[in-house]
């Protein structure tokens, strides 16, 4: 069996991407690498990246430029759930970075395995978590 080297690209479908993006900057700190109308890519950090895509703008194949190839047709709905990996002694920065800018901690979760998960919700509804290590045997 050939080996996985990790998840790459998690993606989210915005229904604003300006407010979205203002949100995953200045809530969470991250930096687009590229952007257009249709979609934002952020450093995620670890070789990770986060794709913001408009809802409904990704239905059709796009073509690249020479001979790069294609990208299938994609979208998604509803709301969907991701994790950010963060160092156990930034916990208490995040909790006071979200509570500074108005976002609501919606749970916490204290893992056996010595991890601690916060729960809150981006502008489009989409549970966030911000995970410590000890929440996976991976992690």
């Amino acid at each position: 069996m050939p080996e996985l080297n990790g998840v790459l690209e998690t993606a989210l479908y915005v229904e604003d991407m300006a407010r979205a993006q203002t949100f995953f900057e200045g809530v969470m700190g991250l930096t687009p690498f590229t952007a257009d109308h249709r979609f934002t890519a952020f450093d995620a950090g670890a070789g990770s990246v986060l794709l913001l895509f408009l809802r409904g703008e990704t239905l059709e194949t796009v073509v690249l430029p020479g001979d790069m190839g294609t990208i299938p047709p994609h979208d998604g709905s509803g709301r969907v759930h991701m994790a950010f990996a963060i160092a156990a002694s930034d916990l208490a920065a995040w909790e006071a970075q979200l509570r500074d800018h108005g976002v609501d901690i919606e749970g916490r979760t204290h893992w056996p395995r010595g991890g601690e998960s916060l729960y809150f919700r981006d502008p489009d509804g989409h549970l966030l978590e911000l995970a410590t290590p000890g929440v996976w045997p991976s992690y």
